[in-house]
């Protein structure tokens, strides 16, 4: 991975770099319920898609892909109505259901991936500062395939979130899962690598995970999120279930964490027993039914723990197995053709 950049201030001009020519960019953007703020977070997106096309560092026909989420609310007018006033500058997606954060985003990726020569992935109310953007192409300009955006400042969260978001990039590096650290979504990948990321089929998504499998040429762009009076539409309760499928999608380690406990209980059972075998030959009275009631719960617990451990992991089996799509599109605005369909996964042998 190379060197982080600053996203302070505008990159300057493209000079001595590996591009040869400004690339297309699209900027995919996944909405769910956002009517209130789309409207603004187009004028401050499209803006930034003028000031980079007249500064040279994108082609004029760059755009920003809006992707409906099954929104209940007004989203897909504003997208419909935004795409009508400038069809080349903004384009749309409509799933045909809610279909969660992470799949939205890889619908817009995966029309990108056979439109674009890059792509860069944001949130619609913008917390992420745009001048990541700038910072994103000067390392893509620079050569680097995947450009992660990676927050160098929490102060805009409240102690509760800070603690538990870095606890949760700790505790996955210590599973064994390869993740960029204070790295959320917001990353820019070139058409290469999102080619790559779609070869990837499973179902149980973690993007966050999986972008690092991909390897080729990694960069970090630090920035500082922006703080936002508007009420979050990803609560603690989404947090914690991305946590979640991250940790049992890539990593076994609980599984294993569970049998070395179990062995250790075990081997700590057999001790305890020679030493109440050795105390009633001794003529000793063996005492202690609380102590044992106890065991006998912890021991309970610890077999049920190990259960429903197991089922978590078989039910993504299942998941998998099934091979359905992870996303279904019901309206596309933009292209002339649909783009490239979900694949399936591979049938086993």
């Amino acid at each position: 991975m190379t060197t982080a950049a600053s996203a302070c201030s505008p990159p300057p001009a493209p000079s001595v770099c590996s591009v040869k020519t400004p690339p297309r960019l699209q900027i995919v953007v996944p909405c769910y319920n956002e009517a209130s703020i789309l409207d603004d977070s187009l004028d401050q997106l499209l803006a930034k898609l003028k000031a980079l096309i007249e500064s040279g560092w994108i082609a004029a026909d760059s755009a920003v892909v809006c992707v409906d989420d099954g929104s209940r609310d007004a989203t897909w007018d504003i997208i419909s109505r935004r795409h009508e006033a400038a069809p080349g500058q903004v384009l749309g997606i409509k799933l045909a259901a809610n279909c969660g954060h992470q799949k939205a985003l890889l619908a817009g990726l995966r029309l990108a991936a056979d439109m674009a020569d890059c792509a860069v992935s944001i949130d619609a109310d913008l917390q992420d500062d745009l001048a990541v953007i700038d910072g994103f192409l000067e390392q893509y300009w620079q050569g680097a395939e995947i450009v992660y955006g990676v927050r160098t400042d929490r102060s805009s969260d409240t102690a509760f979130k800070r603690l538990t978001a870095e606890a949760f990039y700790h505790l996955m590096s210590a599973l064994g899962v390869k993740i960029v650290f204070n790295h959320a979504d917001c990353r820019l990948m070139s058409r290469r690598a999102l080619q790559a990321l779609f070869e990837y089929s499973e179902v149980n998504l973690f993007l966050r995970g999986i972008v690092p499998l991909i390897g080729l040429r990694q960069a970090t762009v630090g920035y500082a999120r922006r703080p936002t009076s508007r009420e979050t539409h990803y609560p603690l309760r989404k947090m914690l279930m991305l946590a979640w499928d991250g940790i049992t999608s890539f990593s076994i380690r609980p599984i294993r964490m569970i049998t070395v406990l179990g062995f250790i209980i075990f081997v700590a059972n057999i001790i305890l027993g020679l030493r109440y075998l050795v105390l009633h030959y001794l003529g000793h009275t063996i005492q202690g039914w609380t102590s044992l009631a106890l065991l006998v719960l912890a021991l309970g617990g610890l077999q049920l723990l190990g259960i429903g451990l197991i089922g978590e992991y078989i039910g993504k089996i299942y998941l998998e197995v099934k091979r359905r799509p992870r996303f279904l599109y019901e309206k596309v605005l933009g292209a002339e053709d649909k783009p490239t369909p979900d694949p399936a996964p591979n049938p086993g042998p």
